[in-house]
């Protein structure tokens, strides 16, 4: 708006933009609220506390870390400043398990581990039967 200022009348601007003249003027000449510093004040330490923790932490660790600060908060308001930051933090890799039962006896003859639900991960686990029946003791 200022710099359409010599164009426009701020009545009329104010009138497209649907904004209070008040509002206006107050945004012009007006300080930071109390709110919106405390905002500013606590997306900072948000942001630092974040990459703090190598951008980890979520709201909870977060929220622990701005508590043991000194700050009276809330984990909604902490999530909500994360969300309005960009910031997410890292949830741990879940990893996929396999496993081969015996149909007859309904005993585990072959199982494996991988971060990822690959063919591979499927033949690692076929390989233990083959491994094992040299070394299966018989009764």
């Amino acid at each position: 708006m200022l710099a359409e200022k010599t164009n426009f009348t701020i009545t009329r601007m104010v009138r497209l933009l649907e904004i209070s003249r008040w509002g206006y003027y107050a945004w012009i000449g007006g300080a930071p609220s109390p709110a919106s510093m405390r905002r500013v004040h606590i997306e900072q330490k948000v942001s630092f506390f974040h990459g703090d923790s190598d951008e980890v932490y979520g709201a909870p660790g977060i929220l622990a870390d701005l508590r043991a600060d000194g700050e009276i908060i809330s984990r909604k308001t902490v999530a909500a400043t994360m969300r309005r930051l960009g910031l997410a933090g890292i949830c741990p890799k879940k990893w996929k398990t396999t496993t081969i039962i015996d149909a007859h006896s309904r005993r585990v003859i072959g199982w494996a581990i991988a971060d990822h639900m690959h063919t591979d991960l499927i033949q690692d686990a076929s390989r233990w039967p083959w491994f094992r029946a040299g070394t299966a003791r018989r009764r």
